[in-house]
C-alpha cells in the first residue's frame, strides 16, 4: 500500500498553485476540470507525478482553521526533500518565507511553510539512512 493523494480545498487556487509550483518544481499538472460538487460550481486541479498528487478545488469558503489551535482537522503535510536550502530558496524567491523551523537535530533539518489557503507543509531533509536516528527525537 502507497499513500497516493491529499484533497484540498482552498479559496484561490491559483495562489495555492504558485505555491505548490515553488515547493515542486519537477511537478506538473496532470489533470483539471470542473464538476458540481452538492450544488456548488468548483473547478480543480491534480497537480503532482505519475503516481502522487495533490488536489486542489477551489470556491472555499471561510478560513482554515487555526493550527495554534486544538480544532479538529488537518495539522500538516510532510515531505522528504534531498536539498531542503534549495526548497527555502526558491520559495523564498516566490515569496514564500517559512513560519516555523524544526528542532535542532544531528540526523534531519526541516522547516515549516504556511501556503495561501492556510494549510502548513512540512518538509524534512534527512542525513541519515539508519531508522532510529531519522527518527531521533529529544
Amino acid at each position: 500500500m502507497k499513500f497516493e493523494h491529499a484533497n484540498l480545498v482552498v479559496s484561490d487556487l491559483d495562489r495555492t498553485l504558485a505555491f505548490l509550483k515553488a515547493a515542486f518544481p519537477d511537478w506538473k499538472i496532470r489533470g483539471k476540470g470542473s464538476n458540481d460538487w452538492y450544488g456548488k460550481p468548483r473547478n480543480w486541479v491534480h497537480f503532482g507525478t505519475a503516481d502522487n498528487y495533490i488536489t486542489l478545488n477551489d470556491h472555499g469558503e471561510g478560513e482554515n482553521r487555526d493550527l495554534k489551535g486544538h480544532s479538529t482537522g488537518l495539522a500538516h503535510l510532510g515531505f522528504v526533500v534531498d536539498d531542503l536550502a534549495s526548497l527555502v530558496g526558491r520559495l523564498d524567491n516566490s515569496g514564500f518565507q517559512p513560519h516555523l523551523q524544526g528542532e535542532d537535530n544531528p540526523f534531519r533539518r526541516n522547516a515549516y511553510f504556511m501556503d495561501p489557503a492556510g494549510f502548513e507543509f512540512e518538509f524534512v531533509q534527512y542525513f541519515s539512512d539508519i531508522s532510529t536516528e531519522r527518527n531521533m527525537y529529544s
